[in-house]
This record gives C-alpha cells, structure tokens and sequence, in this order.
C-alpha cells in the first residue's frame, strides 16, 4: 500500500509538471520572461538569450499540490511535511524576486548578494525554530557507524549552513539546459530510498513529488531547452535538498548525495582563490560544467557525464546508510 503511495506521489507530480508546463512557456514568452545571458559566458550560449525561464514555477507547484494532496489523502499533513514545504515555497519565492528583477526590470545580476543572503537566513532561521518547536534532535549521526554526537546550540549554524550552502551550490550547478534537473531527480530519489528505509514515509512522498516535478519539467528542459527554471526552480531545489538531509537525519551524507553541486561549488572556490592570489586561472571558466564546454566537450555530453556522476555518488551513499 505505502509502496503505491510513493509511486502515485511520483506520478501524479510528473503529469502535473507536463500537463502546465507547455500552459505556461507560451504565457512566459508573451510576457517576455526570457533569460539574459551573460556575455562574460560561454558564447555557444548566447543563442538562448531570449529562451522563457522562471519555469521552476511549474517545479514548485507540482511538489505542492502533490504534497499536500497525497498526504491528506492517504496520511496526515505533517510538521514535517510543512516545513518542508516552508522551505521549498520560501526560496522558490526568493528565486522568483531575483528572476523577475533580472527579466522584467533588466537589472542582470537581479537581488544584490546582501538581499539574496538576507532571505536565505531568514527561511533558515524559521526553518530551525519550526524544528525545535516540533522536539527535534540536534544530534548527527556519522554514515556506516552507529555514532552520534549531540551539538546542541551549534546545529542553528549548521542548518544555516546547509540550506543557504545547498541552495546557492544549485544555483551555481543550473548552467545548462538539463543539468540540475536530471542531477536533482537522482539525488532526490536516493534521499526518497533512504527515507523509505528508515520509515519515514512523508519524507519520501516529498521526495518522490520532487522526482516527478523535475522529471517532467526534464521534457522541456532537456537540450535544447524550451524553457529554463531560473532562480526560482534552483534556489527552491537547493533549499530543498537540505532540508531533506535534515529532517532525514542525513547531514553528513548531504555531501555526497549533492556530489555533483558540491563540486560545481569547490570549483569556482577554487577559481576565484587562484585568480586573486596567483593571478591566475585554474579552469578555462567556472563552474566546472563551462570548463568541459570550453575544453570542446558538446554540451549535452557535459551533463549526460555530470548525471552519471552523481549517480556514482547516490549508490556509494545509499551503500554507506544501507549496507554498511
């Protein structure tokens, strides 16, 4: 029954994400939503100056509607369903301010980093108390041993961390047509399998809505992308993903389920330290993904490579909490 369940949660969020999404490209493109693309980026990309973007709006409503429907229908709307929704619907509307100043104000770099930093920490905060509230533990767990360790206090830094980290490791990952969503479907069902496992079915629906959401907005962000999800699809995925490893208790494994974004991340790090020290430039451009594109790799080689990734990643992990 509970195996349906999932299933169903899966199902549903796909038909919903392909049903509206070619509703809503057309009323993005008559608005003239399209994405400005930076001219300092690959200029391979400069033909997709123009494609709608703020799709991640279909993403958003489909793991909402879903959500909130299986649960009542089948469950109870949790607390923890809640906060999880808290966090999605918060920086997918963050996402949705910074989108609509790029597109509709033509303001490129859209919220300044204090504004974007400010919101982020506000969702964090709220996100924490909502789970203190709730008696949640404050203890992490180390993957493939059965230690903990209780941090008390210092678990307010640590959420922070990991939702306004998470969420902006995607946002950086979001360069090319397909990227995020495939790698977000693979670490997202690794986080549903994980959370079946320890029973902790709500999480999995979630999970499993967010799977389907990105899967059928795949159709039409696959390469060549008819529409993009912006900040809106990215920061609400990020904030997402890190809410998920918290409230599954996988914190520590939030590392190599998001493999693939955490590398993304380290790589413009790692940019930007050599260049302001050594004056120097360690990859042809940053975020890795424009390197490869740089390096003469097709684009759509590039994210097929990136996708196998982080599977590699999502199958060590789920050895690690499993099997181990």
């Amino acid at each position: 029954m509970l195996e349906r369940v999932l299933l169903l949660s899966l199902i549903v969020s796909f038909l919903i994400a392909v049903v509206f999404s070619p509703l809503i490209i057309p009323f993005l493109r008559r608005l003239k939503f399209g994405q400005s693309i930076r001219e300092e980026g690959p200029q391979s990309h400069q033909k997709k100056s123009g494609t709608p973007t703020m799709g991640g709006i279909v993403i958003i409503l489909s793991i909402l509607v879903t959500s909130l429907f299986i649960s009542m229908q089948f469950l109870t709307l949790s607390q923890e369903m809640l906060l999880l929704l808290l966090v999605t619907v918060g920086y997918g509307v963050l996402g949705f301010l910074d989108d609509f100043i790029k597109v509709v104000m033509k303001r490129n770099l859209g919220l300044t980093s204090k504004q974007k930093l400010a919101g982020q920490l506000v969702i964090a905060i709220i996100f924490y108390f909502g789970l203190i509230q709730m008696g949640f533990s404050t203890e992490i767990t180390i993957p493939a041993t059965s230690l903990s360790i209780d941090i008390g206090w210092l678990y307010l830094p640590l959420v922070i961390v990991m939702l306004v980290g998470a969420s902006n490791a995607v946002n950086l990952t979001d360069g090319l047509d397909g990227l995020v969503a495939g790698t977000g479907a693979i670490a997202f069902g690794t986080f549903a399998i994980l959370a079946w496992n320890a029973e902790m079915i709500e999480v999995a629906i979630f999970c499993a809505a967010v799977v389907g959401a990105v899967l059928g907005f795949l159709v039409f962000n696959a390469h060549p992308a008819k529409v993009f999800m912006g900040d809106t699809g990215s920061l609400a995925l990020g904030g997402a993903i890190a809410a998920v490893a918290i409230i599954a208790k996988l914190e520590i494994l939030l590392v190599l389920i998001g493999g693939v974004f955490v590398i993304e991340t380290l790589s413009v790090i790692i940019q930007v330290i050599s260049f302001k020290t050594r004056g120097k430039r360690i990859f042809k451009m940053s975020p890795l993904h424009h390197h490869y594109e740089l390096s003469g790799w097709s684009e759509w080689r590039v994210v097929v490579t990136f996708w196998a990734i982080g599977m590699a990643f999502s199958v060590l992990a789920i050895y690690l909490e499993v099997w181990m």
